[in-house]
């Protein structure tokens, strides 16, 4: 896997993946995009969530929305790493079973998410989850 960041000015840089894509970072105060720090979180988020998707989806449970909310903690002096990273999955559907969705999040976190293993050498993560009723259908 190969990429490129590229100065665009100030503290904002573009990030360029092997696939063709692109991504605005910022780093300074502008915020006129997420910081390096934030990309990782929601990396780890991404992941995570892609793995709870594809293994609720194969236990052909009734979901129609998956939302992964993300709180890190960062050390107060340089280098300013997470110490601590907390995924809480909210899934929204119609009788998602409880058991269905810890197993999901269980699996990623010790099996499949690529980016949480690999920060989780030097990062205390944890996970969470809820079962949100959907209404109406």
């Amino acid at each position: 896997m190969q990429a490129s960041v590229k100065w665009v000015e100030g503290d904002t840089f573009l990030g360029r993946s092997e696939s063709g894509h692109n991504v605005v970072f910022d780093a300074g105060s502008e915020s006129a995009a997420p910081s390096p720090m934030e990309m990782v979180l929601m990396s780890a988020g991404c992941c995570s969530s892609v793995d709870v998707v594809s293994i609720l989806k194969k236990a052909k449970q009734d979901f129609d929305n998956v939302e992964v909310k993300l709180t890190g903690v960062r050390a107060e002096t340089a280098p300013r790493v997470f110490t601590k990273m907390n995924l809480h999955f909210v899934v929204t559907g119609r009788n998602v079973s409880e058991k269905h969705l810890a197993r999901a999040v269980q699996l990623s976190a010790e099996k499949y998410c690529s980016v949480a293993l690999m920060l989780d050498k030097s990062v205390e993560i944890t996970h969470s989850h809820e079962v949100v009723e959907s209404e109406g259908k």
